[in-house]
């Protein structure tokens, strides 16, 4: 069985997420989809609107065969941290190639970049350096640096947000000397930061989000954007939860936890650098919302999706020490198996037997430590619901088996 990777959030799923998948398949050849997805939070630092579980469904019905779980140190990095495991996961479940959106579409120059900027590894990053002492934040930076040294013109654009993930993908296939083949799907319509909704069938999901939350919209005004089983799906689940997981909700929880704490201790929490817990101590007290905490937060050093992560790090208290310690391998130490139908099943009783990390379906009781911070994630993500729903999910985490979706469906 031929086995295609994908490395995706699902937040929600839609119809340029659909046309991804059909489109690497088709392209690939594969016999199987493998769907490497972050949980609870995301790699811009946000919450997850939906459950991993209603998430898993959706890639389901969506025509996925297996989803896994990229654990949460992963989940909410920076593209290089985000793309080195998701591309472990994918190493360890044997995929035959990884297919990503690109702005660029074209796979050759992907390869041509990585090779030229190993030859130039040390000026690249001199370059960074100095365009972050002149107040530049770390992705500006990184773009600034690669148009001083002069690329060609027919190679992606490493300032768009795909083209830079999928540049990191293949530096982790190649760091990896994974045997994965990378491949590219050009992106079509809307932008990957779009964010408004047009009459088009294809949007982003930031515009899906923003429309769902910031505007009150209902999946069905968002019909022609995402397909008909993520609309149902998304409707079923608001009949039980009320409301979608956004930053808001948080924000009071947030905002106590870092009032209660000590600058000192802020300190210690991951991705607090360079003084910035003292800004981030010192400003959450005079705000009544993330959105106006966050604008006041931001700084041209310091991106919005940067701090979001800060923030998703401050709310799960995570330390420095801790992600050192789950980082340490630079890979994923097991893979939690989310849902399959049985094309997924079939493939996965081929390869167990020779997968080399731990293939799971609930967190055990002796945990690693890329585990104890998964746990730790889901307890944060269903915090702002109220006691006895919040004790259904938290059980749900060792209760639940994956979700299985016959191939007839």
């Amino acid at each position: 069985m031929k086995a295609l990777g994908l490395i995706v959030e699902y937040n929600p799923f839609h119809n340029g997420h659909a046309y991804h998948l059909q489109a690497s398949k088709e392209k690939t050849k594969a016999d199987v989809v493998i769907c490497v997805m972050s949980g609870y939070f995301l790699q811009r630092g946000e919450p997850a609107l939906m459950p991993r579980r209603d998430r898993t469904l959706m890639a389901l019905e969506g025509g996925a065969d297996l989803v896994v779980e990229l654990p949460y140190i992963f989940s909410s990095q920076h593209a290089s941290w985000f793309a080195k495991g998701a591309v472990s996961v994918l190493h360890h479940l044997d995929a035959d190639v990884v297919c990503f959106g690109s702005e660029h579409g074209d796979i050759q120059p992907f390869l041509d970049v990585l090779a030229f900027l190993q030859t130039n590894d040390k000026i690249y990053n001199q370059y960074i350096k100095e365009f972050i002492y002149e107040g530049y934040s770390y992705p500006k930076a990184a773009s600034l640096a690669f148009l001083k040294l002069d690329p060609k013109k027919d190679w992606p654009d490493l300032t768009q947000p795909n083209n830079i993930l999928g540049y990191h993908y293949i530096q982790a296939v190649h760091d990896l000397k994974s045997s994965i083949k990378p491949e590219t799907i050009r992106r079509t319509k809307a932008g990957y930061h779009d964010q408004h909704i047009s009459e088009h069938s294809i949007a982003s999901a930031t515009s899906i989000r923003r429309s769902l939350i910031d505007q009150g919209d209902k999946p069905g005004d968002i019909a022609h954007t995402i397909p008909v089983s993520t609309r149902n799906l998304m409707e079923t689940y608001l009949k039980k939860q009320e409301n979608f997981f956004h930053w808001e909700q948080y924000f009071p929880l947030l905002q106590a936890k870092t009032l209660t704490l000590s600058p000192l201790y802020l300190e210690q929490i991951y991705e607090a650098e360079e003084g910035l817990e003292h800004r981030f101590h010192s400003l959450i007290k005079t705000h009544d919302s993330f959105q106006s905490f966050m604008s006041a937060l931001k700084t041209k050093r310091y991106t919005w999706t940067r701090l979001q992560r800060l923030a998703v790090q401050v709310l799960t208290g995570t330390t420095k020490t801790e992600a050192n310690e789950a980082l340490l391998t630079s890979q994923a130490d097991h893979i939690r198996i989310l849902g399959m139908n049985e094309t997924g099943q079939s493939y996965l009783n081929r390869i167990k037997k020779h997968v080399e990390i731990p293939l799971i379906t609930n967190l055990p009781k002796q945990k690693t430590p890329q585990q104890k911070l998964d746990e730790r994630a889901a307890l944060a993500y269903y915090s702002p619901l109220p006691p006895n729903k919040r004790n259904t999910k938290w059980k749900e985490e060792y209760q639940l088996p994956p979700v299985f979706l016959h191939n007839d469906r």
